[in-house]
């Protein structure tokens, strides 16, 4: 069986066809919008979350930084007290003193 297909048939046909391309490349061009759209919503949802945890982050450090600072000031300031407090024996260090120049001198032990 053979089947005459006229011009206003296949003009009709192109037709469908033509419109449908146009309703694909539509559609991909607005899918590529949305897309773009999105990641650069993703990209600015980070950079601010980015920001945020650097921000927390630099705070959390510039804390412990000062506390590090507190404890070493404090312990810096016992030593000095402890350091203070002691005695100075001159007669005892001056005998240890010559004792080793002695020593040295001597070559003794």
């Amino acid at each position: 069986m053979i089947v005459m297909v006229n011009n206003k048939t296949l003009d009709h046909l192109l037709e469908v066809e033509a419109s449908a391309a146009a309703i694909v490349e539509d559609a991909q061009k607005e899918a590529d919008r949305r897309i773009h759209e999105n990641n650069e919503k993703n990209r600015l949802a980070f950079d601010e979350r980015y920001k945020s945890e650097i921000k927390k982050h630099l705070s959390l450090l510039n804390e412990e930084i000062e506390k590090v600072k507190t404890q070493y000031n404090r312990a810096l300031d016992d030593y000095r007290r402890e350091i203070s407090a002691l005695s100075v024996d001159k007669e005892a260090f001056c005998a240890l003193f010559n004792e080793c120049i002695l020593i040295e001198s001597t070559g003794s032990k």
